[in-house]
């Protein structure tokens, strides 16, 4: 069980699995749209960190954070609206938004 449910937080979680699958998900995304833009992304990469917080409610909910390393060689403003535009695109961003805090940061 997680720490934040007062488990020892031994072991996978739900929360790491979810982030694997939307660091995967967003990493092909941005490969999408930079294809798009005629840009190689294969150095490209996204990790992504899921967590639980209370929903002040009594119950929790999801945040995320998704650190995303661009293809080199992009300007920061290049770079932030490739990230923007690849979480338009995620079908894990889509689906998430609006309930869940994601923050992006565009590492360079």
């Amino acid at each position: 069980m997680q720490k934040e449910l007062g488990g020892n937080g031994d072991g996978t979680n739900p929360e790491q699995l979810f982030a694997a699958g939307y660091a995967a998900c967003f990493a092909t995304s941005l490969k999408l749209v930079a294809g798009r833009k005629n840009l190689d992304a294969s150095d490209a990469s996204v990790t992504a960190e899921v967590g639980l917080s209370p929903n002040g409610k009594g119950g929790y909910q999801l945040d995320a954070v998704l650190r995303v390393r661009p293809p080199a060689g992009l300007s920061s403003a290049e770079a932030h609206d490739l990230v923007e535009t690849a979480h338009q695109v995620c079908p894990y961003s889509n689906a998430t938004r609006g309930t869940m805090r994601v923050d992006l940061i565009v590492e360079q």
